[in-house]
């Protein structure tokens, strides 16, 4: 029997990366899982090697597609229990030079879709007085970092929503978290390095390097590091973890 039957996890930007990672992490402990993100085929091609899944396309931002993405999510695997806010998207530029239309892109997938899915989900967890709450923020939710202004400053409100929420629904039987990566192996770290070499001419290995010098442990943070620890705070373990932003980050936290 796994740790997690009879649960089932609503993962945003589920189809790759942290998100793929944390679907297999709690399928394999018997979790059903609803995968959520804007592009339909990693979704599908990962709910297809899971045992209880389906894939969900939904545009995280839109307050009318997170309502009817939970309504389906509800109706093909039941109560949503877990909750794992995921979905994000990273740019990078001085603040200056920022405009408000890439500005509000950022704040929109990372915070509002956090707390759209948040929110939507809510009911089924206070009824049913259980339920895990892990918001997917990362260290820039607990520092700062040049030429990404806006998505630490969308992390910054995932933290502090993650803290406020844990407070509100303490009585309900519900924990709210926050996880907090460090640089990871990802297809968003991936775009990241592409835009360093692209706009500053170093080699890739050089911009790589750029990144790992903050991580003590001088490396690249993996996947299935930030789904074991996730799968931590959905175990029945965790029920006194509450309220905490927890870096997964070699020290560099």
């Amino acid at each position: 029997m796994g740790s997690l039957d009879g649960h089932h996890a609503l993962i945003t930007g589920g189809g790759t990366g942290i998100g793929a990672a944390i679907a297999e992490s709690l399928a394999a402990e018997g979790a059903a899982v609803s995968l959520v993100g804007r592009r339909p085929a990693p979704l599908e091609t990962l709910a297809a090697k899971l045992p209880k899944a389906v894939a969900i396309p939904t545009d995280i931002t839109d307050e009318d597609q997170v309502s009817a993405m939970v309504a389906t999510a509800h109706q093909a695997l039941g109560p949503v229990s877990i909750l794992i806010a995921n979905a994000g998207m990273a740019s990078s530029g001085l603040l200056a030079s920022t405009d408000l239309h890439a500005w509000r892109a950022i704040i929109d997938v990372n915070l509002t879709g956090a707390f759209l899915a948040t929110r939507a989900v809510l009911p089924d967890m206070m009824q049913a007085r259980m339920g895990r709450i892990i918001f997917v923020a990362s260290t820039a939710g607990l520092k700062g970092y040049s030429y990404v202004a806006p998505y630490c400053a969308a992390k910054h409100g995932v933290v502090g929503m993650a803290r406020a929420l844990a407070i509100e629904v303490a009585q309900n039987g519900i924990t709210v978290n926050a996880v907090c990566p460090g640089f990871t192996e990802t297809p968003m770290l991936d775009a990241s390095i592409k835009t360093i070499v692209e706009t500053t001419g170093r080699m890739e290995h050089e911009a790589k390097r750029a990144l790992i010098k903050n991580n003590p442990q001088g490396r690249f943070v993996q996947p299935d590091e930030v789904a074991a620890t996730i799968l931590w705070l959905c175990s029945a373990g965790a029920k006194a973890i509450n309220g905490q932003a927890i870096a997964v980050a070699g020290g560099e936290i």
